[in-house]
């Protein structure tokens, strides 16, 4: 049995009734603290994970990146490492004994780990497309790092210190159907649509820029190229160009059948989705004179709700 870190993992979870025994599972072995901040399920979830030993807390959710720093500023850890992993995220068991190997012996300055995430798509390891490694910042020291304020595609960073990279197995393996990857996919798209209006309009506060140093040097790249060349080209234009650097210049097609369905959807379907999205919205609030007019429209075409922040 492998010794436990000082570590606590910290689960987000909504009827994830499908996937909290397998990620409880794979952090049990090394996992000194186990949080999961569920959003009122009604699949048995929370009594799944109490079983497992977990500590449940209960909170509303608005959006990820606001659950997520709730979960952190009120779980009451303890543990000197804090790691945030989703519901259906798996942690191996070469990563799982790096964990209790390597950090105990970090150094002071060290108060990041990144990861690198492998994608199963209906049971195929996605090695192509540009989609493994994702290198993500996923594992800090307590009290070292914040998630962004964002709608969509939240990292996590640094508030200070510095990052090394682990190398064992982590993967995000959905085991539900199309029927949910699509309807999930286009509630992302709206999210995302949601912070290019934002960027556009600045009617949020200013979104952090994040930095190779402050979170895993990859999505720093990845949001730079989006936002200052990618979100700037017309979308019937860059989806497809998008599309093709994945599918041809990065190998997609080298995953097969099962890669070909993963790769039109996630980098086709969703990018020219999210487009489509930004110039509904664009047109929807161009007329509006208000902020309260602007918050409608938005709830109306995006069934999100934006509280006073806006």
């Amino acid at each position: 049995m492998i010794k436990k870190a000082s570590i606590a993992v910290v689960i987000l979870t909504y009827n994830e009734s499908l996937h909290i025994n397998r990620a409880l599972e794979h952090v049990a072995a090394f996992a000194q603290e186990v949080f999961v901040v569920d959003s009122y399920s009604t699949d048995g979830t929370k009594d799944l994970a109490r079983a497992h030993g977990s500590r449940v807390l209960e909170h509303p959710f608005q959006n990820y990146a606001k659950q997520f720093q709730w979960a952190m500023e009120n779980a009451p850890i303890t543990a000197d490492w804090v790691m945030r992993l989703d519901a259906d995220e798996i942690v191996e068991s070469d990563l799982a004994e790096e964990i209790v190997r390597r950090l105990p012996l970090m150094p002071p300055d060290v108060t990041g780990i990144i990861l690198n995430r492998k994608t199963i798509f209906q049971g195929k390891f996605i090695r192509h497309g540009g989609r493994y490694p994702l290198m993500l910042l996923r594992i800090w020291r307590r009290g070292k790092a914040r998630i962004e304020e964002r709608w969509m595609d939240e990292h996590m960073y640094l508030t200070e210190g510095r990052s090394v990279t682990f190398h064992g197995g982590f993967a995000d393996h959905n085991l539900k159907d199309l029927t949910d990857f699509t309807s999930k996919h286009n509630q992302y798209a709206s999210r995302e649509a949601l912070d290019v209006i934002n960027m556009r309009l600045h009617f949020f506060k200013s979104q952090l820029v994040l930095t190779g140093e402050s979170t895993a040097r990859q999505a720093s790249i990845k949001r730079f190229l989006k936002e200052s060349i990618y979100n700037k080209i017309p979308f019937e234009l860059s989806t497809f160009g998008y599309f093709i650097l994945r599918y041809v210049f990065q190998f997609g097609f080298l995953d097969g059948k099962r890669g070909l369905v993963y790769h039109v959807l996630q980098g086709l379907w969703y990018r020219f989705l999210v487009g489509a999205k930004v110039r509904e919205l664009d047109a929807a609030i161009h007329n509006a004179s208000t902020k309260d007019e602007i918050r409608s429209e938005i709830t109306r075409l995006t069934r999100i709700y934006l509280d006073d922040n806006l």
